[in-house]
């Protein structure tokens, strides 16, 4: 810091806009405890460190800027006398860590009325009680006022994603609920048919090679490939002909569940080899059991592992057997994510996943940046429903130097300029009435750049909008919460 002091002017400060209406004995005091510094340019002070001066401008030209990932972010600039920076929260005491919340430099020769915080806040007790008092009340009302509606917005999506899952958890286990039921009564046809065979003209040579015929059946159940719609159709014909030719009766509602299994002529023709003519009808009967239970038991496991799954999305989202702050591999936040809000998204929306697998695990708070992707993918998918049409979610990840980028794309209308500076403005919404609290982006962006020293950012043109998440791939010290100066 390059500075020299310099003279304080009572008839100077006096013409300030802040000091204006004090009587000239306040002047004195403040010409007395504090004083005026010439900065050439540079910097004065650096974000984060303790604010120890409030600093008015009395000529000259400041900038004020905040460390935003790996970049300085200019927030504010201005040349006019009288704009302040720096402790002007001092008045709060301990109450709130007293730190510089942004940079301030200069950028020509400049001029600043300094005040110690220590003065500052006696003075403002002093000769302002009540309003002290009221800025109080307004900094922490509204902090408080924050803290709640952003706890309403969680519980808002919390609401939003218990209802997806419950709809997610609901199909499978109303598929396993039926194929438990269906599989029921196969099982009971099974054995009635087991009796029949075990009363008919079949000898134990011929038993032994239809379970031996049985067995090879149901490996090849579990080994059936899936066929085109018309492939299908094709087999379906082919095997109903085959069952007709050998005298098979309703051979037509055999042939579907063969071709499910992935039987065909050629698979037939070697069980009609294997047992008696007068046998193949009661071994295709009873092969279509074995084909459908095993079908059934393919579609419960199916169900089941859904639901497993879906569970284990669930506590990979809501981290809650997980310590707050940890290492974490943010794909599978991602995917943990994706697979919560699969319900929202529908099936008119394509979701692509781009990642690059060879990123490393980040220490991060998992839990709140799933909160980040649930606001943004919500969002996009909201951006999109409201064209009517068609979409495609991208989600990109790659490697930007020491930096860890995450990317949400939409074929959306996109953003209109004209609101393009609000979009991160607390309860800013373009969502109608009851759907929106227009603190989702907000909360991202606290999230992000405060709890992860990070960077959100966003580029928007119709039928292309990307929301940028850039996270720090090595640990770094936490930020306290901080309010815009």
């Amino acid at each position: 810091m390059n500075s020299r002091p310099m003279p304080c002017s009572q008839e100077e400060l006096g013409s300030l806009f802040l000091f204006e209406k004090l009587a000239p004995d306040q002047i004195d005091r403040l010409c007395r405890e504090g004083r005026v510094e010439a900065f050439e340019p540079g910097p004065v002070y650096a974000e984060g460190d303790p604010a120890t001066c409030f600093y008015v401008l009395l000529e000259g030209t400041l900038v004020l800027s905040r460390r935003i990932g790996d970049y300085d972010v200019e927030i504010n600039r201005s040349s006019s006398r009288g704009v302040y920076a720096g402790a002007f929260q001092a008045y709060l005491g301990d109450r709130m860590r007293q730190v510089y919340n942004s940079s301030l430099s200069v950028i020509a020769p400049t001029r600043f009325f300094v005040l110690p915080a220590e003065s500052f806040a006696a003075i403002m007790r002093e000769w302002f009680p009540m309003a002290v008092h009221l800025l109080e009340g307004l900094f922490f009302g509204a902090k408080s006022t924050q803290e709640a509606v952003g706890q309403r917005e969680r519980l808002l999506a919390l609401g939003s994603l218990s209802a997806g899952l419950t709809h997610e958890l609901n199909n499978p286990a109303a598929a396993a609920v039926c194929a438990t039921s269906a599989l029921r009564e196969r099982v009971a046809g099974m054995r009635h048919k087991l009796g029949m065979l075990a009363a008919g003209p079949y000898r134990r040579d011929s038993l032994e090679t239809l379970i031996e015929v049985q067995e090879r059946t149901a490996e090849r159940v579990a080994k059936a490939t899936t066929l085109t719609p018309l492939e299908a159709s094709d087999r379906e014909d082919a095997l109903a002909d085959w069952l007709d030719d050998h005298g098979i009766g309703d051979g037509w509602q055999l042939a579907p569940t063969f071709v499910q299994a992935g039987l065909d002529t050629d698979w037939l023709d070697q069980v009609a080899a294997t047992v008696d003519r007068d046998s193949l009808e009661g071994a295709m009967r009873w092969l279509n059991y074995t084909v459908e239970t095993e079908l059934l038991m393919n579609e419960i496991e199916d169900s089941t592992t859904r639901v497993s799954a879906l569970v284990t999305a669930a506590k990979q989202y809501s981290q809650l057997d997980r310590a707050p702050h940890q290492v974490s591999d943010v794909h599978e936040l991602l995917d943990s994510t994706l697979l919560m809000v699969s319900a929202k998204i529908g099936p008119h929306i394509t979701v692509v996943k781009d990642y690059d697998r060879t990123l490393p695990k980040i220490p991060a708070y998992p839990g709140e940046l799933n909160q980040v992707w649930t606001n943004l993918i919500d969002n996009a998918v909201s951006a999109m429903n409201s064209t009517g049409t068609e979409g495609t979610l991208t989600v990109r990840t790659a490697r930007e130097g020491e930096l860890l980028l995450v990317e949400f794309r939409d074929t959306g209308p996109g953003i209109p300029e004209e609101i393009s500076d609000r979009v991160f403005d607390p309860f800013f919404t373009t969502k109608p009435v009851g759907e929106g609290t227009g603190l989702g982006l907000d909360i991202s962006w606290r999230i992000v750049v405060h709890k992860h020293n990070g960077d959100l950012r966003f580029h928007s043109v119709p039928g292309d909008t990307r929301f940028q998440v850039r996270l720090p791939l090595a640990v770094a010290e936490t930020r306290p919460p901080q309010e815009p100066s």
